[in-house]
């Protein structure tokens, strides 16, 4: 190697460490944050992962990602997402129904991709389900209409159940909603109904007692950010008074929770990545109408059902579902698991669902 040949490898490996740090610079940031623990937040963010990849970005790549976690504090949203706004984002994700009201609140002009619970009209997120206008867009689950049917499933695995619990978070923003719905469903079927508020671990335990106390039969928990955060605490609760529970996610039943319905989270996350990578790409969120999820899924923990004497019960009610996607944990299986999607929609309202203007999944 002569001299020449030296210096342009000295000057060549010297200059690289600076291509790549302007090619860093210049790769747009994503700001992502979540109501949840970084760990109840894993299924939606790798599915939104896999969304993004499907429209050619790759984190760490040629997009960078900022992520924060309140971990089931509403109350620290504000000033997570003025951080990640302080990063100067290309997109802003929020992915629960806490967030997206903060991430709005706080920009009127970078694009915004949601997932909610409630309805995003009413949250003031867009002003109509096809044409957003605005900065934001993303895809909505109508939760306060799962709730009822969470009611309906419970009692046909529970069918002698005199007192049923409704626990819900009154402090978040589809609580009310969810509450309106169960209680007017329960009145309706002459169930009795003892609905129980919890949004932080304390009235947890409260409700727990009152449980107890009122002697109910059977728990269905509410949609809600907080509870799943504390799910581990939920499902222990349960199985130590034996007392059978219907949840809103698939990972309360990995953990140990008799079952759950819910829409489809890996497709709901995957969509918020499609939609974040179309806006990379030069999509503007008002032209991109919301998405209503319309894929839903039973999961039952027969180990569970059986520990609590419900396994023919559990079965029969797995087996009469027609239009949902069901999924039995096998009893060897405790902790872990995924969800398949289905590609029908089950009979819930269907005067309502899915509503004007949304796009289904």
């Amino acid at each position: 190697m002569n001299r020449r040949e030296a210096i342009s490898l000295v000057g060549a490996a010297a200059a690289w460490p600076l291509a790549v740090h302007a090619q860093q610079a210049n790769r747009p940031i994503i700001g992502y944050f979540s109501g949840r623990s970084s760990e109840a937040e894993t299924p939606l963010r790798d599915a939104f992962r896999r969304g993004l990849e499907e429209s050619g970005y790759v984190e760490g790549g040629n997009v960078a990602v900022e992520y924060r976690y309140s971990g089931g504090q509403d109350d620290r949203l504000p000033a997570l997402a003025a951080e990640l706004i302080g990063r100067a984002p290309a997109v802003l994700v929020s992915t629960d129904t806490p967030s997206a009201p903060a991430a709005k609140r706080t920009t009127g002009t970078i694009p915004i991709v949601f997932g909610t619970g409630a309805d995003p009209v009413q949250l003031g997120l867009v002003h109509a389900l096809n044409r957003p206008g605005g900065n934001a867009t993303g895809i909505a689950v109508f939760v306060n209409q799962l709730a009822p049917k969470r009611l309906q499933l419970l009692r046909e695995v529970v069918p002698h159940a005199k007192t049923i619990a409704f626990v819900v978070n009154l402090s978040s923003a589809s609580g009310p909603p969810q509450k309106s719905e169960m209680e007017a469903i329960a009145q309706r079927t002459g169930q009795q109904l003892l609905v129980l508020n919890a949004s932080n671990e304390r009235e947890v335990d409260d409700a727990f007692a009152a449980i107890v106390a009122h002697r109910a039969d059977a728990i269905v928990y509410a949609a809600g950010v907080f509870f799943q955060v504390v799910r581990e605490k939920l499902v222990r609760l349960a199985a130590r008074h034996g007392i059978p529970a219907i949840y809103e996610w698939p990972e309360f039943v990995a953990a140990g929770g008799l079952m759950s319905y819910s829409s489809s989270r890996l497709e709901r996350g995957r969509q918020i990545g499609l939609y974040a990578g179309q806006i990379l790409k030069g999509a503007k969120p008002a032209d991109l109408p919301v998405i209503q999820s319309s894929k839903f899924e039973l999961v039952i923990n027969m180990k569970t059902a059986k520990a609590l004497g419900l396994d023919h019960s559990a079965g029969r009610a797995g087996n009469r579902r027609r239009g949902d996607r069901v999924k039995t944990l096998p009893l060897r299986l405790e902790h872990g698991g995924h969800c398949q999607l289905h590609r029908r929609r089950p009979n819930i309202f269907p005067s309502r669902l899915p509503l004007p203007g949304a796009r289904s999944l």
